[in-house]
């Protein structure tokens, strides 16, 4: 009989697997159902009718919608993401250095976050209901209440133009250092990181009080240990589960929901790229950024459902 962490972790893996086959076919039927014609977009309004036929021949407009579904999906489980309709140009190379930018901001961004969020949740745990527990819950309120658009432009406005800290524009290219690109990306990551902190803090500081209840908390109190080492020793360890589950979905979120940022900061990456071709009615290459976003997504909520799974001792050790 199969151990239940085996059984569970297989129907996360079997559910990640029809939610991306599911992402898939909304994605490509919102593509089909968008107003204005492919063909038309490319050839523009002086484009003759037997010009237009031929083009969507050529594309495959004129096949039925479920052949040309199963089409695109065979293709992408073979590593063929298609062609660019607005260059010609096969999508996977152009996609994969894009989502390598936009992983790298993300990344960036996480290595600030993560660690700071849970250092705020465990202060704001440790003088809970006292001034530092309020300070850090209105400040990181006030972060998440603000729209990221707005507050890239406040970033830019004092960090760029008064103050001259940063660039305002994030570019970056092959051959810069390490270094070069930390300093190019410092705005976008400045916003992104005000975006996820307060949720990430106000999780860890529920899921940490939420185990302050326990009784061993309760025992390690009345052993005269000081009040940070418990939270940081005791309820800390055993709130990992749902505070990894809150990283996870914010992690997700500074890779899919980053499009607004990179826009604002003209920053190439994927958000950059899939807007770029929306608006070129490139169909091939919003389908792809979706699909990626999606698989993104899906797996590191799948990710975190198995880490959850993972540190449930009663899993781990059933009777």
């Amino acid at each position: 009989m199969a151990h239940p962490i085996v059984k569970l972790v297989a129907q996360r893996l079997a559910l990640g697997l029809l939610l991306l086959l599911a992402a898939s076919v909304l994605i490509f039927v919102g593509t089909q159902i968008l107003p204005g014609d492919v063909a038309q977009a490319i050839l523009g309004q002086s484009a003759t009718p037997e010009t237009l036929a031929n083009l969507r021949e050529e594309l495959g407009l004129n096949e039925p919608v479920v052949s040309r579904y199963f089409g695109w999906l065979f293709g992408v489980l073979q590593g063929d993401l298609g062609t660019a309709l607005s260059n010609g140009q096969p999508i996977g190379p152009a996609l994969g250095g894009r989502l390598a930018n936009t992983l790298f901001l993300a990344g960036a961004a996480a290595v600030i976050a993560v660690p700071l969020a849970v250092l705020l949740g465990l202060v704001s745990v440790r003088y809970r209901n006292r001034w530092p527990d309020k300070a850090i819950s209105a400040v990181t309120l006030a972060t998440i209440s603000v729209p990221e658009f707005l507050l890239g432009y406040i970033v830019i406005y004092f960090l760029a133009v008064q103050w001259r800290l940063l660039p305002s524009l994030a570019t970056v290219y092959d051959g810069m250092t390490l270094g070069e690109r930390l300093y190019a990306i410092g705005l976008p990551v400045i916003v992104l990181v005000l975006a996820v902190l307060g949720h990430m803090m106000r999780m860890t500081r529920a899921a940490i009080l939420n185990v302050m209840q326990s009784s061993y908390v309760e025992t390690a109190e009345l052993k005269g240990l000081r009040p940070f080492t418990i939270i940081a020793r005791h309820a800390f360890p055993n709130a990992i589960a749902p505070i990894v589950n809150v990283v996870m979905i914010n992690l997700a979120y500074l890779v899919v929901g980053v499009v607004v940022v990179e826009v604002v900061f003209v920053y190439p990456g994927m958000g950059q790229y899939l807007v770029d071709h929306v608006s070129k009615r490139d169909v091939p290459v919003v389908q792809a950024c979706g699909l990626v976003f999606a698989g993104v997504y899906i797996g590191l909520n799948l990710i975190a459902d198995i880490v959850s799974i993972l540190a449930n001792p009663r899993l781990r050790h059933p009777k």
